[in-house]
């Protein structure tokens, strides 16, 4: 019996020597063309320092060797790459570390499209830029490129489709899409959040906020809105909404 114990134990022992371990991710060395797209596409870029624009770059890379980006009925340039890593990258370059671990692709449609993923020009309804992905396109994100390129081209109108629907995906990573992201904001600030939440959304329901109609649909669209328009426009969101402002400060930990 202590003979067939022992040859257990050893062939056990072989399997763990046998076993490859998983392949890491290679990270690509940035392109050093890449900066000059960044700096004439992505304000948030241009506005950082250059060990900042360093950091960037590494984490722009890191993005692009965990998650795939493919184009449906379009080829993908650098510049669909840059825009959605960093669309990625801008809401969480307040930390350290980050993975994405609810995301393994990111599928690109040439324009908006509607709820049936449907973007030909015959097809009707053709209003979302982007969504995050359930069922079958469970970790995948489907962005619009005409929405994507749009949100970085016009740096006045708050709004950014890329930057939204990563928001939704760090929102997501609790378990639950309702606008309260556990990953960012301590216990402590849920239910002021809460408050602030309601507080704005019955203003923009009510026609009284600059804040984009689209924040009074519900908790989790408010979060995404008000996160678009604090990296768009965060000097204006200081003046006109200060605590939203120091609120998002916290949760994207960006306070200086």
């Amino acid at each position: 019996m202590i003979y067939i114990v022992l040859l257990v134990v050893i062939l056990v022992a072989i399997g763990f020597v046998l076993v490859k371990k998983p392949k890491q991710a290679v990270v690509k060395p940035f392109p050093a063309e890449w900066h000059t797209l960044l700096l004439e596409n992505v304000q948030f870029y241009r506005n950082l320092s250059e060990g900042k624009q360093i950091e960037f770059q590494k984490r722009i890379m890191q993005f692009l060797s965990k998650v795939y980006i493919e184009g449906v009925q379009l080829e993908i340039t650098d510049l669909d790459k840059l825009l959605v890593a960093s669309s990625a990258v801008i809401p969480v370059f307040g930390f350290n570390e980050w993975h994405y671990y609810n995301l393994s692709g990111v599928l690109l449609y040439p324009d908006n499209f509607n709820e049936d993923l449907e973007f030909a020009d015959t097809a009707s309804s053709r209003n979302i830029g982007g969504l995050v992905g359930t069922g079958r396109f469970e970790n995948q994100m489907i962005l619009s490129q005409k929405a994507l390129y749009h949100g970085f081209s016009n740096a006045t109108d708050k709004g950014n489709t890329g930057i939204h629907e990563f928001v939704h995906l760090i929102d997501k990573m609790d378990g639950l899409v309702d606008g309260v992201p556990e990953k960012l904001l301590g216990h402590k600030y849920a239910i002021p959040w809460l408050g602030l939440i309601h507080k704005k959304m019955e203003a923009i329901n009510d026609d009284k906020s600059d804040i984009r109609q689209y924040g009074g649909t519900n908790q989790a669209e408010f979060f995404a809105v008000a996160a678009e328009y604090f990296f768009e426009r965060p000097d204006l969101l200081k003046r006109k909404h200060p605590e939203l402002y120091k609120m998002m400060e916290v949760c994207f930990n960006t306070k200086k």
